[in-house]
């Protein structure tokens, strides 16, 4: 089949990670896929929420904030500030992005301090979360990293490396990272967030107006598993 930018079903958009984006957030780096973009920044806080305390939860936690800068999509998008208040699909994603960080990470270990991992959408053309989530492993372990070398960590409570990628059914044909032209005519589309051991953190899939077997299910895991070997192989570059 023929692709809108003459990719193979199984290839990957041209990915790019850039450590060290920002100077202010202890971890950051500008990750692009394909001509999404998207900033992620990891700062630390050294309190924990106020749930935790009042559960007796010991350790660390790691929560995320998401956003899509006006200028990210034509036509411009309006700061969801001016409504008062996130949109259901950002409080989702946001959510996402934290388990995906959670799930790397052992919290005992990070201490009684909180990572916020902020993560924005510079330009969008599908994909943003899970390039989201790729980029952020990688502020991740840059600001963990950044707390060691101070001291304040004995260790790296790193425990797996975790990564994304969006798969889906274009025209019965199982395809990987999909564009945003791809995502709107895709019968089926499905996210998928793996570790660096091949466990499955999340897989969020629908048919849009349409169904999908087990087959194809298999099919769409098998691909996104293949992309995601990739993308953790950019993370090690990026981190080196």
């Amino acid at each position: 089949m023929n692709r809108v930018d003459d990719r193979r079903p199984a290839e990957l958009r041209p990915v790019k990670i850039q450590p060290g984006y920002l100077s202010q957030p202890e971890g950051s780096v500008l990750i692009a896929m394909g001509r999404t973009r998207v900033v992620c920044a990891v700062s630390v806080e050294n309190s924990v929420p106020r749930w935790m305390r009042e559960q007796d939860q010991t350790g660390g936690w790691i929560t995320a904030e998401y956003s899509m800068l006006p200028y990210s999509t034509s036509p411009r998008k309006p700061r969801e500030l001016a409504r008062g208040r996130p949109e259901g699909r950002t409080q989702e994603i946001q959510r996402l992005i934290g388990r995906a960080m959670r799930a790397a990470v052992d919290l005992e270990k990070l201490g009684e301090r909180t990572l916020w991992v902020d993560c924005d959408v510079l330009q969008a053309d599908g994909g943003t979360r899970t390039a989201a989530i790729t980029g952020s492993y990688v502020a991740l372990v840059l600001a963990l990293r950044k707390l060691q070398e101070r001291g304040q960590l004995a260790e790296l409570p790193v425990t797996t490396a975790v990564a994304a990628v969006s798969v889906g059914l274009l025209d019965g044909q199982p395809i990987l990272d999909l564009c945003y032209e791809e995502d709107a005519k895709a019968a089926v589309d499905m996210n998928v967030v793996m570790t660096g051991s091949g466990q499955f953190v999340e897989v969020q899939g629908t048919g849009e107006e349409a169904t999908f077997s087990q087959e194809d299910l298999t099919s769409l895991l098998t691909l996104a598993g293949a992309g995601i070997k990739k993308l953790l192989a950019a993370q090690v570059r990026a981190l080196k």
